[in-house]
C-alpha cells in the first residue's frame, strides 16, 4: 500500500493538528498515534499515523489521500501558524525491526501484531503478508473497509486506539461521542470464516435479506461489515457459505 508523508511544522502544529484529529497528538512526541480527520458529520475523510519529530509532526497517510487530506488541513489553518508540506521520506514496514537500527523503529499502535513502521531514505520493508494479518486482527484499511460512509467507531477504532474519548472537542467529536455514550452499535467490521470461493465487494445475504458486504478475504477467513441483527444464522456470500462468529 503506497504511503506519502506530510510535514507539519511551525510553533501552533500540536494545537492545531490536536484540534481536528481523534486521537491526542501531544503523545506523539517520540513516538506515533493512529488517528482519523473526520467530516462534521462524523464520517471517515482519512486514517493516519501522526509521529513527532524534532520540530515537526510527520502525518504518514495512505498516498491516494494524501492531496486531499493536505487539502483539508490547509482549509482548517486560519490564522494558525503552522506550514503543510510533503516530504520525500520512504515508510518501511516490518514484522520486527532490524537489529542494528531497531530504535528507529516505532511500534503500530494499532496492534502488537502489526509491527513495526520506519520512515527514512530507503525502503527497509520485510515480505509478511499484512493482509492476511489484517484479516486475522480486524485492522480496516483505507479505500477497503474505510470508506466516505464509515463511521469509525463501526470499524473499531476505540479497539485500535485509533480515538481518544477525553481529549477535547475534534471535527466530528460531538457524532463520536454520542455513538461512544447514548447508543448500543448496530453494524461494524468483524471477522468471518468463509466456506467456498469468496470474493471481496459481494453483499453478504442471510436468506433473502441483505446482512452486509464482505471486504478484504484472506485464505478462510475475511473482514465484513454486518448488521448484527442480522447475522445471526446462516448468511451466504455468492456462492460461498459465511459464517459468523469464525470460530477457531
Amino acid at each position: 500500500m503506497p504511503r506519502l508523508v506530510l510535514s507539519l511544522t511551525g510553533p501552533d502544529r500540536i494545537a492545531f493538528l490536536q484540534g481536528l484529529v481523534t486521537n491526542d497528538v501531544t503523545r506523539a512526541e517520540g513516538d506515533i498515534v493512529y488517528a482519523a480527520l473526520l467530516t462534521p458529520q462524523g464520517k471517515f475523510l482519512a486514517d493516519f499515523f501522526v509521529v513527532g519529530r524534532g520540530d515537526a509532526l510527520l502525518i504518514d497517510v495512505d498516498r491516494a489521500l494524501a492531496a486531499n487530506l493536505a487539502q483539508r488541513l490547509a482549509m482548517y489553518r486560519l490564522r494558525a501558524d503552522v506550514a503543510i508540506e510533503q516530504t520525500d521520506l520512504v515508510v518501511s514496514r516490518a514484522k520486527a525491526p532490524a537489529p542494528d537500527n531497531a530504535a528507529n523503529w516505532l511500534a503500530d499502535p494499532r496492534h502488537e501484531a502489526m509491527g513495526f513502521r520506519h520512515y527514512g531514505d530507503t525502503d527497509l520493508s520485510d515480505d509478511t503478508d499484512w493482509e492476511a494479518l489484517r484479516v486475522a486482527h480486524v485492522i480496516p484499511q483505507s479505500g477497503v473497509e474505510l470508506t466516505p460512509e464509515t463511521y469509525i467507531l463501526e470499524a473499531g477504532f476505540e479497539r485500535l486506539d485509533g480515538v481518544d474519548f477525553r481529549k477535547g472537542c475534534y471535527v466530528g467529536q460531538e457524532i463520536a461521542a454520542r455513538m461512544k455514550h447514548k447508543t448500543e452499535l448496530k453494524k461494524g467490521l468483524v471477522q468471518v470464516a468463509v466456506r467456498g470461493d469468496a470474493v471481496a465487494g459481494t453483499a453478504v445475504m442471510a436468506g433473502e435479506k441483505e446482512a452486509g458486504v464482505l471486504h478484504t478475504v484472506s485464505g478462510d477467513r475475511a473482514i465484513a461489515y454486518l448488521r448484527f441483527d442480522r447475522a445471526r444464522g446462516p448468511m451466504t456470500a455468492g456462492t460461498a457459505q459465511v459464517i459468523y462468529p469464525a470460530a477457531d
